[in-house]
């Protein structure tokens, strides 16, 4: 049996998600005027679950606090948020001091931009981290290999962040969450401004890393992107995910996709029927009753304006709609 045919089969077989995140939401305490105390949501019930083995795509608009989402996993927050909901990761209470101990190890980050590198410590350094003096040796090995692995060239240990390409940095971002054979990789916008070259390449990176067994979560706003590599789509809308699809969901004129948003996001492409619909996202002040795509939705009907429906499972997928069927 070849390793993608038992790779395919270990997937059919899954078990429980190492990471499963369980209606969490996120808030932050904001001052008006007069010292007085307001509370932002920026997210609201917010459920996936991440599978050794497999990409999860989280996509949605730019700006609409899908990052906040890798920070509340990694225990990143700043210390206005207000975080409720449950964690569990590996079957454990994922607690802040769990994230802490977790965090760079085997719970990694690929940030979006280069600014996450000290410009003033060079590159090898970075990505080796602080070990002791006796494993320095072993580290510096394994990061060379990764680096050879991904065609940075030993004159690039010695290089500042600002000598990188823009290619070069993102193959090093990448890098430093391999140091330390992390389990679970968070992805947070790692493709914008890439031609479609190092676009490919580096989303071959992180469908190298499910095949070894990592569990990816590929936080992006690009949904072609999304779809050449991810086994599932959860779409990010308002602060929550509407719909869990796998990918498979979006042949075929996306006819088995379950959420009205979903579909008009697939219609809304340009090889797809280039089809906008009117309106805008909720902003993150705004206070909603009913359905967050409510005002937007060519289904809706009274049920949908006097709560936010739950998350249920639909035909091998989930969605948050009164209407799907």
């Amino acid at each position: 049996m070849s390793n993608k045919t038992e790779m395919n089969v270990e997937k059919k077989k899954k078990g429980e998600a190492l990471l499963n995140v369980k209606d969490i939401s996120l808030s932050f305490i904001q001052y008006a005027s007069g010292l007085r105390q307001t509370e932002l949501k920026v997210i609201s019930n917010l459920s996936i679950e991440a599978y050794s083995g497999e990409i999860l795509a989280v996509v949605g608009s730019s700006g609409s606090g899908k990052s906040l989402l890798a920070h509340a996993i990694l225990g990143i927050l700043p210390s206005n948020a207000k975080l409720y909901g449950e964690m569990n990761y590996n079957g454990q209470n994922l607690t802040q001091e769990k994230k802490e101990e977790l965090r760079g190890k085997e719970i990694a980050l690929i940030p979006q931009s280069v600014n996450y590198l000290d410009p003033l410590m060079r590159i090898s350094n970075q990505v080796i981290g602080s070990v002791e003096e006796k494993n320095k040796e072993l580290m510096k090995k394994t990061q060379r290999n990764i680096f050879h692995k991904y065609d940075l060239k030993p004159d690039v240990d010695r290089m500042f962040p600002h000598e990188l390409s823009g290619g070069m940095a993102r193959r090093v971002l990448v890098s430093t969450a391999l140091m330390n054979s992390s389990k679970l990789i968070i992805a947070d916008e790692p493709t914008p401004g890439l031609d479609e070259k190092n676009l490919n390449e580096t989303l071959s990176y992180f469908k190298d890393m499910a095949n070894k067994g990592c569990a990816v979560i590929l936080i992006t706003h690009d949904i072609e992107a999304a779809l050449k590599i991810s086994d599932k789509i959860a779409i990010f809308y308002a602060g929550t995910i509407l719909e869990v699809a796998n990918t498979e969901d979006f042949k075929n004129e996306g006819e088995n996709l379950r959420h009205p948003y979903t579909r008009a996001l697939w219609n809304a492409l340009p090889q797809n029927k280039f089809q906008a619909i009117k309106g805008h996202q909720p902003m993150q002040d705004e206070v909603l009753e009913g359905c967050f795509f409510y005002e937007r939705c060519s289904r809706k009907n009274e049920l949908c304006s006097k709560g936010t429906p739950q998350l249920k499972k639909i035909n091998e997928g989930l969605v948050r709609c009164n209407n799907a069927s």
